[in-house]
């Protein structure tokens, strides 16, 4: 079986990628890849989700919101805000986390707006 998802003659076009290679180099991919291996859990991208639509929630709200334990919400969050993709704020008895800042909204939104094209694209 052949498969098409592959060159059938290898050609490397040598300028780009040394180009590419040398941009690479200089970047912390893995530290971009825990960004996304921290939203790859379906509880953590709803909680990411619930914050790009509200700027700010208490821990006991975003629990009621994704159908959980305030200590797993808590458990999620934190992961969140030890990735830097989260923040946090105590006021009195509460605690109240928001996004880190509009590069991981745009993160999340770009995500699901992906998602939604991808439909509409289905259904045409």
């Amino acid at each position: 079986m052949t498969k098409i998802d592959v060159c059938k003659v290898t050609c490397v076009h040598e300028e780009k990628v040394d180009r590419i290679k040398a941009d690479i180099e200089g970047k912390d991919t893995m530290s971009a890849a825990k960004i996304f291996k921290a939203l790859a859990d379906d509880t953590r991208i709803k909680i990411a989700y619930t914050l790009s639509i509200e700027e700010e929630l208490c821990v006991c709200d975003v629990s009621s919101i994704v159908d959980c334990t305030v200590a797993t919400a808590s458990h999620h969050l934190r992961l969140l805000r030890n990735m830097g993709l989260a923040k946090y704020r105590k006021a009195g008895k509460l605690v109240y986390y928001s996004l880190d800042d509009d590069h991981v909204r745009e993160i999340i939104q770009t995500a699901f707006s992906h998602l939604e094209e991808g439909k509409h694209l289905e259904t045409s």
